[in-house]
């Protein structure tokens, strides 16, 4: 038994909190419970489950707003991976980050779940996944997913 039932949220470093909140909320249909102005920072905080939210931040000059593109490179927290609540999520999130530039839409088996990486507005590599098997039995390497999926 653990004692952890979630990640609550994520606070991520923007340069531009309006842009990050339009690309979520278009792209993945995030709910805005949030939003403040204060003289030291903007942020907002966006509902991605029942008990999880994100939570950008704009500082004016804040070096860290910009996101590096190495893997394992970006500081302490590397990447940030979204769970699709089905198939058909997935598929509609695929297609729209595609038509954004987002992604070229090569999706991953990892065997317990699919995965597909796109670059948010910051430069944030960003993971959307969606589980094929609850009990992440299967879990594998990263294999380009067949065709046609």
């Amino acid at each position: 038994m653990t004692l952890i039932e979630s990640i609550n949220h994520i606070a991520v470093l923007t340069d531009d909190l309006d842009r990050f909140v339009a690309f979520y909320t278009e792209v993945f249909e995030l709910e805005v419970v949030f939003h403040e102005e204060t003289p030291a920072f903007r942020h907002a905080i966006l509902r991605t489950g029942p008990n999880s939210w994100l939570h950008p931040a704009e500082v004016t000059g804040n070096q860290h707003g910009i996101a590096s593109s190495a893997m394992f490179d970006r500081g302490h927290l590397d990447h940030l991976a979204l769970t699709a609540t089905s198939a058909e999520s997935f598929a509609e999130s695929r297609q729209r980050l595609t038509s954004r530039g987002a992604t070229d839409g090569q999706i991953e088996d990892l065997g317990a779940f699919h995965s597909l990486w796109f670059i948010d507005p910051d430069g944030m590599r960003v993971e959307l996944t969606v589980i094929v098997d609850p009990e992440l039995a299967s879990i594998h390497a990263p294999r380009p997913l067949a065709t046609g999926s």
